[in-house]
């Protein structure tokens, strides 16, 4: 630090000698502390009969004082700046409330001055429909014609995660952080940071149950029904009540969710005013939880802001409580999903490839099919077995499809003659190729294929993907009288198909043949006697170019990868 020291002592010499340094008389004004600070509170609607306002809740205060510039309202510690002492504010907690308000008044200089006052308001909001809504209650009429509730036992009604939709979770900024990121209101009302796909909701999150009761004595309460576990967001303040760190970012633990909390309604402080799309309309319903209850996923809030409600449909906006730049968003409806998971009948392994030892597929399990001629389907490619288009590497088998100038090559391997079952489950995790033009497929041809031919022996494609639509898979099965374009067929929509790797699962028994990816069932067919589906099947796994399902080759492709993680035959 001497040596700083010295350095300064040289330049301000420096700066005299050149600059002859004279004494002059700097004057910054005298620094003067506000004082008499005066606060005037204006409730709104308040006379002799309404002494604490007229049920809304708005009140006007008006604070000056001497030597002040400016002023700033703290409510709950949370600033709210009134540069001429003039602001209103709405008090939103149901019924008489006293609120303690602190004023500071800024002076000259950075001094300043508070001074703390109270008032008491009536705040009378409802929403009845809202209520309905949420509990199920009918809404009828009074003698008057207002709507009320009028039950003589409780009424319930259970919401489930939206997990069908784009954005059952989501997170976007709040009005301040909208404004510091991007220079003015633009997306302080959407999940616009991240909206969670359809279908992509979390096992601990997506199977929360949460109900509304409407009582005789007119009281709303709730309860959640977490399965006994809650998924919480990855912030380490929230993960601190169960003993987590936030190392793992969201995550699920076991918590308490069983006791009913009591809900009130009261007014929106969120100022709508700013948004400017003519489309979003929302409701203002803040729902307040007693007993530090939430709505599914834990970010520390017990108040939650109805955006939209119907019978069926609900969404939700809450204010982080540990990162005041975060708003969260939640859809709700009250149809209980149809539960699509896979419940199998077969659990012992009886094969597995998991492709751990580097080089050529192993010869115990996997053969060849190998040429060009289209495959009945107008292909493009030549099936090798070279290394350039079959490999492991990196724990994944690689079925890689390449174009050789105007000609493309890939590969097609099977278990025919080597691993052969009748019934099972038969899962393969695998990432698909996203090239225009590629046609890959995870499927089982009859074992007595070469005695019967095709389509007497059967076909059950397990997956496949068309070269124009990277974003959906197909599940067929063929047989005499459905084969060809024909069979029944069934798509799904999986967006990180060729980014992600998936389980594609085929669970064929007896009696039905069920297709499922990620333990999600979405197509089943029946099966019976009749069908070719009672006998050994062999797997294939193949890349076509081109052809009835690959369409167009995109004119720039040189290659692409279709990766298998393992596959697993379980009876």
């Amino acid at each position: 630090m001497k040596k700083f020291k010295n350095i300064y002592i040289i330049l301000l010499t420096t700066v005299c000698t050149f600059f002859a340094c004279q004494e002059n008389d700097y004057q910054f004004g005298e620094i003067t502390a506000p004082s008499n600070i005066n606060i005037t509170a204006e409730i709104v609607g308040q006379d002799a009969d309404n002494p604490f306002g007229d049920g809304s809740g708005f009140v006007v205060f008006t604070t000056t004082a001497s030597d002040a510039s400016s002023y700033v309202y703290y409510f709950n510690d949370l600033p709210e700046v009134a540069p001429s002492g003039v602001l209103t504010k709405r008090f939103t907690n149901v019924g008489v409330n006293t609120y303690q308000v602190v004023v500071k008044a800024n002076g000259s200089g950075g001094v300043s001055s508070t001074k703390t006052t109270e008032v008491e308001v009536f705040s009378s909001f409802s929403d009845i429909e809202a209520e309905s809504f949420l509990s199920g209650a009918l809404v009828t009429k009074d003698n008057d014609g207002n709507d009320i509730i009028d039950i003589t036992a409780p009424v319930s009604k259970t919401w489930y995660i939206d997990s069908a939709q784009n954005g059952a979770l989501g997170v976007g900024p709040t009005l301040a952080f909208d404004i510091q990121i991007n220079g003015g209101p633009t997306q302080y009302y959407y999940p616009a940071f991240f909206a969670a796909p359809a279908g992509s909701a979390n096992d601990c999150y997506i199977d929360d149950e949460l109900t509304f009761t409407k009582n005789a004595d007119g009281s709303l309460t709730y309860g959640l029904d977490n399965k006994g576990q809650t998924f919480f967001n990855g912030n380490a303040a929230h993960q601190t009540i169960v003993g987590g760190s936030g190392a793992n970012g969201d995550e699920c633990f076991d918590f308490d969710t069983s006791v009913q909390s009591t809900v009130s309604l009261s007014p929106t402080s969120e100022d709508w005013s700013k948004v400017t799309d003519p489309d979003f309309m929302p409701r203002g319903t803040v729902l307040n939880f007693t007993d530090n209850a939430l709505m599914g996923y834990y970010v520390g809030s017990t108040s939650y802001e109805i955006l939209e409600i119907s019978e069926t449909e609900m969404h939700i906006r809450t204010l982080d409580a540990a990162n005041s730049d975060l708003a969260w968003y939640f859809k709700f409806t009250s149809e209980k999903p149809s539960d699509n998971t896979l419940n199998t009948a077969f659990t012992d392994l009886v094969w597995e490839d998991d492709f751990n030892i580097d080089g050529s597929p192993n010869s115990a399990n996997w053969t060849y099919d190998l040429g060009a001629g289209g495959w009945g389907n107008s292909e493009l490619q030549t099936y090798t077995n070279n290394a350039e288009n079959v490999v492991i590497e990196d724990g994944s088998l690689k079925i890689i499809a390449k174009a050789n100038g105007a000609s493309y090559t890939s590969a097609r391997l099977k278990s025919e003659g080597l691993k052969e079952f009748t019934f099972g489950r038969y899962e393969i995790r695998a990432k698909l190729p996203a090239s225009q033009g590629t046609w890959p497929a995870i499927w089982m041809l009859g074992a007595n294929f070469s005695a019967v031919s095709w389509p007497a022996a059967g076909e059950m494609d397990i997956m496949e993907q068309k070269g124009n639509d990277k974003n959906t898979i197909l599940s067929t099965i063929h047989y005499p009288g459905n084969f060809g374009g024909g069979g029944p067929s069934q798509s799904i929509e999986l967006a990180t198909s060729t980014t992600e790797f998936h389980n594609y699962t085929l669970e064929w028994t007896a009696a039905e043949i069920k297709f499922a990816i990620d333990d999600q069932v979405y197509h089943t067919i029946p099966n019976d006697a009749s069908l070719p589906f009672n006998a050994d099947f062999f797997l294939i796994l193949n890349v076509a170019i081109g052809g009835t399902l690959g369409g167009t080759v995109d004119p720039n492709f040189t290659e692409d990868v279709m990766e298998i993680d393992y596959v697993k035959v379980f009876q």
